[in-house]
Parts: C-alpha cells; structure tokens; sequence
C-alpha cells in the first residue's frame, strides 16, 4: 500500500530526501531515480523535480552514466544539542517509566542482525569505524495501532546474548540491566522528523509526515556508551513529557495518549 502524501508530491520527496542526505543516509550514491520512484509510490517526473531541487541546493551532483552522489558536507563531531532539546536525564526513573508504559504496548522486531558500525554510530559507542555491533529494529503498538518505530544500536559484547524473543519482551535497557550492566546517565535529543517511505509504512502514516524524534546515548557508571537509540514516534498517539528541577536535573516520562485520555 503506498502512503498518499499530504502535500505536493515532489516537494514531500525532496523534503525526506534533503533530510537523509544531511543525515549522511547515502555514504556513496543515492539511488536510481527507477528506484525511488518505486519507493514513493509516483513517477520517475516526479521523483526528477526533487532530485533537481537538490541540484539546485548544492546537496548533490548527478553524472551522466554514472549516477548521482551526495555532496561532501562539513561533518561535526556528534553533539546531541545541535537540534532539538537535549539534557542530561536521570537514567532510573526514565528506565522505570519505560519498562512501566512497556506492559501496556506490544513489540514487533523486524530486525535483530550484527552489523559493521558506521561513522555516526561508531561515534555515539565510541567503538572504531566498521566494528561489529548488534542492530535491533522494533515497531512498538499500542491499542490504537503503531506508535513508534525504535532502532538500538548496542556494543556487541554486550548484545551477542540477546534472543529475538528478550527482545520482543522487554526494553533494551532492562536487559543491559539484568545482564550487569550498571547504568549511568543518558544524554538525548527531542527533535523532528520527516517519515520516508520505510517508517511511513510501519506506522500508518502518509510519507512526510511530522514524527517525535529521539535520539538517546546511554552510558554505564563508567561512562561508556551501551546504547545508541534513534526513536520515531507518532505525537498523536505518544508524548514526552520534562520535569526541570532547580538545580538542573531532569525527570523525564512517557506516555501514551490515548491510556492519558482515558485517566
């Protein structure tokens, strides 16, 4: 089923494409205009207007007979404050409430493999470039349907243990947690996001649209990364709320909005 796409269609393409592209989705060559055609659901024409919208923003450089590429960009070092709001969170209460709104939902893992770490995730572990880690994708429900759609990334010594079915029960960090794993601090980012084609599938939702953005990097008392998570999540079934106490810490929750509602 292809997702209809709420406003003009070239211009919703060249949105997720421009947000992939400084995401650094495409390392060496984007795919065929054939290809994201397909993807999208509309016609090679169409997929050309966003392609040459992004000609036109010196995002990328197409060569006769060989294809199209990304334009080199600056890359900073990660900073997870550079967009959104980002703060320092108090780890156990976030891991209880987690666990806590976890019962109530259902856990989907449409992908559980070991991978070779690229640049951004080797720099949120702190692992070298192209080492092993443990990749984990999971579509979490809710009674309304779908609500977020999780991709962990975790140092794989500390996930080679992991079955598919402990993660289809329980969160990541309960399993760090039972494993040994003595937990520290996190840092996140609350930000915005366009849904591609692939997360608009899984979530029920038209290409383009606006999701809750998470990205969080957990560290133990050591303060050594154990996870690097990216969350999407529909706003209209999931929020993030933010307590900011005086003297800077943060408690932060989260809930479902159709269990709020019904409170």
């Amino acid at each position: 089923m292809t997702a209809r796409l709420p406003l003009t269609k070239y211009h919703q393409i060249y949105l997720v494409l421009r947000e992939q592209l400084l995401e650094g989705r495409f390392v060496k060559a984007m795919p065929a205009e054939i290809e994201l055609a397909k993807q999208f659901g509309v016609g090679r024409v169409t997929v050309r207007h966003a392609m040459e919208q992004l000609v036109a923003e010196d995002l990328i450089v197409r060569v006769a007979g060989r294809g199209t590429f990304p334009k080199p960009q600056s890359t900073p070092p990660l900073n997870l404050g550079a967009a959104g709001l980002s703060q320092p969170t108090r780890l156990a209460g976030l891991m209880e409430n987690i666990v806590s709104a976890s019962r109530a939902t259902t856990v989907k893992l449409l992908d559980w493999r070991t991978i070779n770490a690229p640049e951004d995730v080797a720099n949120a572990l702190q692992v070298p470039l192209g080492i092993s880690v443990k990749k984990a994708v999971r579509l979490r429900s809710s009674r309304e349907g779908p609500m977020s759609y999780i991709t962990t990334y975790v140092p794989f010594n500390l996930g080679a243990g992991f079955t598919r079915r402990d993660l289809s029960a329980k969160p990541m960090l309960q399993l760090l947690s039972e494993q040994g794993v003595s937990l520290g601090r996190a840092q996140q980012t609350i930000s915005a996001r366009q849904a591609d084609a692939r997360v608009a599938e899984a979530l029920g939702v038209a290409i383009g649209t606006a999701l809750l953005a998470v990205r969080r990097r957990v560290f133990d008392a050591d303060e050594k990364p154990v996870q690097w998570l990216e969350g999407l999540y529909r706003p209209d079934r999931y929020e993030y709320q933010l307590e900011v106490s005086s003297i800077g810490n943060v408690d932060a929750r989260v809930s479902m909005k159709e269990e709020k509602a019904k409170n």
